[in-house]
């Protein structure tokens, strides 16, 4: 349930710092400059000469894996702090013999650099090892895994567990891939928006940012609807479900007036292990205690558990295994942030590996958790799954947990959601004044309590934890996580294709030699056709994300229409669907 989001200072002292550091440096022009009149040429360049620095020896290295990994280096083994800033890296007379090495010195030791790119290049420190572990804390939730191998079957469910999992690992390297080709100190890419800004404009880069924004708002809906179901079970039934929810608000509004990330860091630290703990529980609880009847999702009757290898579409049940997918992409949702991990990393080149071994694991955790859970309580399970706990002192122990980690997970959704969404609109068009001066900060806690209250209102008009969570799968989710970087990697492609055509950029000069237009199809043609082969598997697989997220979508309306329909569910309602 709790899917901790751009948890950026939680993996190492270096992030925490430098997002401390950087907590006051104000939003100015040369921030808002987006470089939309930049050429792509200029772009392809500087991204190639970062990368050749960011090969280099002597360039320093990352930051420790995790705090307290380099506290046991520094203090325990007495070895010498590493250099992670590579600013006072020095080559020898010998190693710079030659010309190349010699370049490459003067490269690394001798660089000029504005002060804007100075404060790019400060917040670079981060190792592929913390990345492993902040897209582990990012990604990792599977409390919703058990239901979705309950509405599907073992082999289909672990088979779309599979599926869904490699593709969304694809779409992460994408998203490396791409980074790599655009990113530079000169010309940073931050976040998701600016990568989409810098390959198909300023609209795209606006719509970007304001869906952003949606997902994160939704996210916190989830989370405050997920936090009010489980103290309903903490209370037996007792009080307004509506009341307990609004409880929920108002924690995460008073938590969201801590405005600085890095001040989350050992929350969203601590977090990780709380939800590790809660899947460990449930386990372990399932083995040893019957469902909780009254909580199962599909509201079946009292009788012996049922475990089916393949469950059939047919009867209705088709609507409920899309959601069930639909809870799949949600539990694999978190490449919105990918783009800022990489944006704090001393060598983005190896993003791929923290990546990689970051899905492998998310996977065995899903993939025997749901297994696990489903084997001891069949048809029974509850989403979120540790709500199925059917002994008293179990169940409220998993729900103290997951609400605090749910409500440090709300806290960061919040905070990020927030500032994209002021900085995005309120700053940038309406010219409100920085978050970090005097009457941003009252601006900023007016802002809090509207948007808790906001999410309130969403969560409590659609108190359906599954159908909710599966709208938002279909509708935001899958769209971040696999329909955009397809999109994105194809149209970066074609107009890379589209360059080999044009006369020799000057760099220099900063002038392009274009032999056609975007208005002529000769351009449009060679584009595609340099890598056509890849271009039309991205096109395929663009289309078909489009087509999943539509078949997502009608499911959960038709699922949340239903449910509303007979009685199971109704708007701001006192009846807690779990007690």
């Amino acid at each position: 349930m709790s899917k901790l989001a751009a948890v950026k200072s939680a993996a190492s002292a270096a992030i925490s710092t430098n997002a401390n550091a950087l907590e006051n440096f104000e939003i100015d022009d040369e921030q808002f400059n987006e470089f939309f009149d930049v050429p792509l040429e200029e772009f392809l360049h500087h991204a190639k000469l970062q990368r050749e620095l960011e090969n280099s020896p002597s360039y320093g290295e990352a930051a420790a894996t995790i705090p307290l990994f380099e506290v046991i280096r520094t203090k325990v083994l007495g070895k010498a702090p590493k250099n992670i800033a590579g600013e006072n890296a020095q080559v020898s007379e010998k190693d710079s013999s030659s010309d190349k090495e010699k370049e490459q010195h003067d490269l690394v030791s001798e660089p000029i650099y504005t002060s804007m790119e100075n404060a790019n290049r400060m917040v670079r420190t981060a190792s592929w090892g913390s990345v492993f572990y902040l897209i582990t804390t990012d990604i990792l939730g599977p409390t919703s895994a058990p239901y979705a191998i309950s509405e599907l079957g073992y082999v289909p469910g672990a088979l779309l567990y599979f599926l869904f999992g490699i593709c969304a690992a694809y779409c992460g390297a994408l998203l490396w891939s791409t980074f790599l080709k655009l990113d530079s100190i000169k010309y940073p890419l931050r976040n998701y928006g600016d990568v989409f800004g810098r390959v198909f404009g300023r609209n795209t880069r606006y719509f970007i940012d304001f869906f952003q924004a949606l997902q994160l708002f939704c996210s916190v809906a989830v989370i405050i609807l997920g936090n009010g179901q489980g103290l309903s079970q903490i209370a037996k039934g007792k009080g307004c479900y509506t009341i307990l929810i609004f409880v929920w608000a108002i924690a995460g509004a008073i938590v969201g007036q801590i405005r600085s990330l890095a001040k989350f860091g050992f929350l969203a630290n601590s977090a990780i292990w709380m939800n590790v703990f809660v899947i460990i529980a449930t386990m372990a609880c399932a083995r040893a205690f019957p469902p909780d009847y009254a909580a199962a999702v599909n509201g079946d009757p009292i009788g012996p558990i049922v475990k089916q290898i393949v469950i059939s579409g047919s009867n209705g049940m088709f609507t409920n295994q899309l959601n069930a997918c639909m809870n799949i992409v949600y539990s694999y949702g978190g490449a919105m942030v990918f783009v800022e991990f990489m944006a704090e990393m001393k060598r983005p080149f190896d993003f791929w590996k923290g990546m990689a071994c970051a899905q492998a694991f998310i996977f065995s955790c899903y993939l025997i958790f749901a297994m696990v859970v489903y084997h001891y309580q069949g048809q029974f399970v509850s989403n979120p799954a540790n709500q199925g706990i059917s002994n008293y002192g179990w169940q409220t122990t998993t729900n103290v947990i997951n609400l605090v980690s749910a409500l440090i997970a709300a806290g960061l959704y919040g905070n990020v959601g927030i500032k994209c969404l002021y900085v995005c609109v309120f700053q940038r068009f309406l010219n409100f004044p920085p978050l970090v001066s005097k009457y941003g900060r009252y601006i900023w806690s007016i802002f809090v309590c509207v948007y808790w209250a906001v999410a309130f209102v969403f969560a409590a008009a659609i108190p359906n934890f599954s159908s909710l969570v599966s709208l938002i799968g279909a509708v935001c989710i899958l769209q971040f996580t696999y329909t955009f970087p397809f999109f994105m990697q194809l149209g970066l492609d074609i107009q890379i294709g589209a360059l080999l055509g044009d006369g020799e950029y000057d760099h220099v000069n900063k002038i392009t030699h274009r032999v056609d237009g975007w208005n002529n199809f000769s351009r449009w043609a060679r584009g595609y056709k340099q890598r056509w082969f890849w271009n039309t598997i991205h096109l395929v697989l663009f289309l078909a994300s489009l087509a999943t997220a539509a078949l997502g979508i009608y499911a959960s309306a038709e699922s949340l229409k239903d449910a509303f329909a007979k009685g199971k569910t109704s708007s701001f309602t006192c009846k807690s669907p779990v007690a």
